[in-house]
């Protein structure tokens, strides 16, 4: 049921120790991670196998994550704790390394590792003639391998570890082509902006061992009423700016569309599925703080909205395929913030919207990454068109994607993103009303710059230059991939709403108490909802007909736009912005440091090196190496010496 309800402090339920099946929980990290190692330290020697073992490695984790899912489907308790091993043990400082299993954590570990195994098998087509494969493949383990750590940790400090481990596989990744100024500049820009995000999450851990004594969830969250509401809320306040660095949300949404510069499966795996979606399980796992702070909820929900509405705007703007699918990206990781950001009525909503996402996100940059390499590595969308005809796997599959992202009834985005809609509206008064509002725009938006997307890619006539561009359907290496992803794409979202079944698997995390959140007013009814949903769908779809069907698009972007369209492909002056106040500052403050260390301690330094030097070259004009000089020095001592026993004696 939608609607109201005050915030409920309750804490999810002990878990119990690891045995019988659950003893296998440990081979989830273990498979990558040993994959990873054997293919970076093997060196060349793997080059012929190493694109399989990596394959087989994410494959042998997922299956893993199957069993452990009918295993966990059948436990009473529903959550499990591996104990590994004690990392730290000083003072009140007490870190064990779990593994804790439960239904938030176990519902990542399937997307984790049944969309990585897609993206593995998708790169060795992908990736085919690369040389460096093998190592491709090895920085894909090792990301898996973090990702699962981030979400099995049990401990704020275990969590870190994986936060900090993903942000260095997509740096490696990003940067895969490192010999490209653009992927190098890309990403050191990832890497630092993810750096301002993790000062605060690493702050708020600080705070909760200094307040508590205690860094475990279940320590944590035990403890939450005794904190102060201003400790709760600055605490929160800092998670979210972790969930913002992370998941690319504004005002730290600025390094995905430059990540783009990697590899597609990169992004498939990264940007669509995993990496980005780590702000979301982060505030859903840490809900009872935010459950007690609801100016942080709050102020979770206007990230979202703001960063849904920013990310469809600029996507209109692009001609890229692969940024239009990046700000794509930061639209909809718009949206399950503000799902998560509504408390107990959208938590459900978020992660079902997260799970839909993971399909139809993965195979649209599948899709996008199969025109690229069908055309040269093209990605100007109006150096495209007509290659439905010779891309027909492609062209159906990106179809199922562009169905369930736009919402298309009965796709998989029909059930997630209209679900979160109305959650927005169902919180009722003015906070309800602006939020729905802004969410149903989106929509429109986003049907919109998709469809445009589709229009520019696939249809009309081909833009390209026959004579050099020969576009061809990809290896089944990469279409088989797209095919599993297209069918997600068109059923996960039904099948997990179904009788609620995705609510009911969460509850025992999200609302461990069982109790029922009533239906609230609402401001507008389920079934008017829908219909206004489905017609703001359809006039955003009809406005890419009109611009980009019904009219020819033009081979060069047109230079006479509006101020938005200008705006819009300078990402609304964020860069420019950081540029200003931050990047130029900053190297202002470098230079005059630089300068007052060359001054002052360098002038210190030299001055003193100067002045010995200086009473050295003149002392040295005694040491002349000549005897005679020296029996000279001694006679005329010896003279003076006289002289002065004399002098005495006659006074």
């Amino acid at each position: 049921m939608l609607g109201t309800a005050s915030p409920l402090l309750a804490v999810p339920p002990a878990a119990v120790p690891a045995t019988g099946t659950f003893s296998i929980i440990w081979l989830l990290l273990a498979f990558p991670l040993v994959g990873a190692v054997v293919l970076l330290l093997g060196g060349r020697r793997t080059n012929a196998w190493g694109h399989v073992l990596g394959t087989l490695m994410s494959a042998a984790s997922f299956v893993v994550a199957v069993v452990l899912f009918v295993a966990l489907h059948g436990q009473a308790a529903r959550a499990v704790d591996q104990h590994l091993f004690t990392w730290i043990a000083v003072g009140r400082l007490h870190v064990e390394v779990s593994l804790l299993l439960d239904q938030l954590s176990m519902v990542f570990v399937l997307l984790i590792t049944g969309v990585g195994t897609l993206v593995h098998l998708y790169s060795i087509g992908y990736m085919s003639h690369d040389r460096e494969r093998r190592r491709f493949f090895a920085y894909l383990n090792l990301f898996v391998a973090a990702m699962l750590l981030l979400v099995l940790g049990d401990s704020f400090l275990t969590l870190y570890v994986g936060w900090e481990g993903v942000g260095l596989a997509s740096y490696l990744l990003i940067a895969f082509w490192a010999v490209k100024p653009a992927a190098a500049t890309a990403a050191k820009k990832a890497f630092v902006v993810n750096r301002v995000g993790d000062v605060g999450l690493s702050l708020a851990i600080l705070i909760l061992f200094a307040q508590l004594g205690r860094i475990d969830y279940a320590g944590v969250f035990a403890g939450v009423g005794r904190l102060s509401h201003g400790v709760v809320l600055a605490v929160s306040l800092l998670l979210l700016l972790g969930a913002c660095g992370k998941s690319a949300q504004a005002p730290l949404h600025v390094w995905l569309p430059d990540a783009m510069e990697g590899p597609t499966p990169a992004s498939a795996l990264i940007h669509a599925a995993t990496m980005v979606t780590a702000g979301v399980y982060l505030i859903a796992r840490t809900h009872p703080l935010f459950d007690a702070a609801p100016g942080a909820r709050l102020a979770v929900c206007i990230v979202g909205v703001v960063t849904l509405l920013v990310g469809c705007v600029i996507g209109c703007a692009y001609d890229d395929i692969k940024k239009v699918l990046a700000y794509s990206t930061i639209s909809q990781i718009g949206y399950m913030f503000l799902a998560v950001g509504l408390g107990p009525i959208g938590y459900a909503a978020a992660i079902l919207h997260l799970l839909t996402h993971g399909f139809f996100k993965a195979g649209l940059f599948m899709g996008a990454g199969s025109v690229m390499h069908a055309t040269g590595d093209q990605v100007d969308m109006r150096r495209f068109g007509g290659l439905w005809r010779s891309m027909p796997i492609t062209f159906w599959t990106m179809v199922a994607g562009w169905g369930a992202i736009i919402g298309f009834p009965l796709l998989s985005g029909f059930w997630s993103k209209d679900l979160i809609i109305e959650t927005a509206f169902h919180k009722g008064g003015t906070q309800g009303a602006v939020f729905g509002v802004c969410a149903l725009l989106g929509a429109g938006i986003t049907a919109f710059y998709m469809s445009r997307l589709m229009a520019m890619t696939f249809l009309g006539r081909p833009r390209y230059d026959p004579g050099e561009v020969h576009p061809h359907e990809s290896p089944w290496t990469m279409t088989v991939p797209m095919v599993v992803l297209a069918v997600g794409s068109v059923v996960a979202g039904g099948l997990l709403r179904l009788g609620g079944a995705l609510q009911h698997w969460l509850d025992p995390v999200v609302n461990p108490t069982g109790a029922k959140v009533e239906e609230g007013a609402g401001l507008v009814s389920a079934t008017v909802l829908l219909v206004l949903t489905l017609l703001v769908v359809a006039f955003g779809v009809a406005g890419a007909y009109v611009g980009y069907i019904r009219r020819e698009v033009p081979v060069e972007a047109p230079t006479a736009v509006t101020p938005l369209t200008v705006a819009a492909r300078h990402n609304l002056y964020a860069d420019a912005f950081y540029e200003t106040t931050l990047m130029k500052p900053g190297i202002e403050l470098v230079r005059a440091t630089t300068r007052g260390d060359a001054r002052l301690v360098d002038g210190l330094v030299v001055g003193v090196a100067a002045g010995i030097g200086g009473v050295s070259s003149r002392l040295r004009f005694w040491q002349t190496g000549f005897v005679r000089s020296y029996a000279l020095t001694f006679l005329g001592g010896a003279v003076l010496v006289v002289a002065s026993l004399l002098l005495v004696r006659v006074s």
